[in-house]
């Protein structure tokens, strides 16, 4: 891998060296590296299309990485990536693309991840967005998530997007059965003319199911946000989504938080704020010695940890 390539790595995955455990780089539509381990296997799809990660029941604090970097100018590609966890495992997972286009066509990519997750398995799925390059060509990125939890079975999701992607379309589903766990954290940031969707279809269908679905996102400029969020109840269960946003200049924000409730006992609570930045929050900045835009900057960098 190039420079560049490295670079978007670090930005993506917090990989400065080769990490531990298994793994899968993608660099340019191509696999540029690869390791597996007793426990995790990570299997090239017959057709091509992406790989199949199996991880053996019982696997404990291990971790998988598998990130994507494109810098060739007019690249797209749609690649399917399913993970199999065993029964009682506790991993890491560390997905994430990071672009980088000079040129003057755009470049894209579409992943789709499907997670099964066994009885009582337990994951950290960290999914990290970037975009770089100085060429007029756009940097698309457009994430599937699906999960597919057994009972007992738990899932924390942090998705972050923050600089650089030009136009994003994130779909997100979840089924979950009886006492599965659902965690979702979205931090997104646009500014220029970007666009960016994000869509949540979660359904607890086992007793005692739970999702807690919260985005926070800051729009600058002329870009555009979309938020929207369904939980649907099927069995007495409880449920959450909720989204802040932090609007500027010329932005747009729409949010559109759902609730269906199917069952008497579906316990379902959704919540929606868009706002600017106080002005007193930036005066008492000031009175400390930073610029009205340093001051900007600490209150969203705050915002969205």
């Amino acid at each position: 891998m190039d420079e560049i390539q490295k670079r978007i790595l670090a930005e993506v995955a917090d990989l400065h060296t080769v990490p531990e455990g298994a793994y899968n780089i993608r660099a340019n539509g191509q696999t540029a590296a690869r390791n597996t381990t007793a426990n995790i296997d990570i299997v090239s799809k017959p057709d091509g299309s992406g790989i199949d990660i199996h991880i053996k029941p019982g696997t404990k604090h291990e971790s998988v990485h598998i990130p994507v970097v494109l810098s060739e100018s007019g690249l797209k590609e749609t690649v399917y990536n399913d993970f199999y966890i065993g029964a009682d495992c506790d991993v890491v997972i560390v997905a994430g693309c990071g672009i980088d286009n000079c040129g003057n066509q755009d470049a894209e990519h579409d992943g789709i991840h499907r997670f099964y997750l066994g009885k009582n398995a337990r994951v950290k799925y960290v999914e990290k967005h970037y975009g770089q390059g100085d060429g007029s060509g756009k940097r698309i990125l457009n994430p599937v998530t699906e999960a597919y939890m057994d009972e007992g079975s738990s899932m924390e999701m942090e998705m972050v997007q923050i600089k650089g992607v030009d136009s994003t379309d994130r779909k997100t589903k979840a089924n979950l059965a009886a006492g599965a766990r659902l965690v979702v954290r979205e931090r997104l940031m646009t500014h220029g003319s970007q666009t960016a969707l994000s869509s949540y279809a979660v359904s607890l269908n086992g007793e005692g199911a739970s999702a807690d679905v919260i985005s926070r996102s800051v729009a600058k400029d002329n870009s555009y946000q979309k938020f929207d969020s369904r939980i649907t109840g099927n069995a007495p269960c409880t449920g959450h989504t909720e989204c802040d946003a932090i609007i500027m200049d010329k932005a747009k924000i729409l949010a559109i938080p759902q609730l269906e409730a199917n069952d008497l006992d579906a316990a379902l609570i959704h919540e929606a704020a868009i706002g600017k930045i106080a002005g007193d929050q930036i005066i008492k900045l000031m009175t400390l010695g930073l610029t009205e835009a340093e001051a900007e900057e600490q209150i969203i960098n705050g915002f969205l940890k």
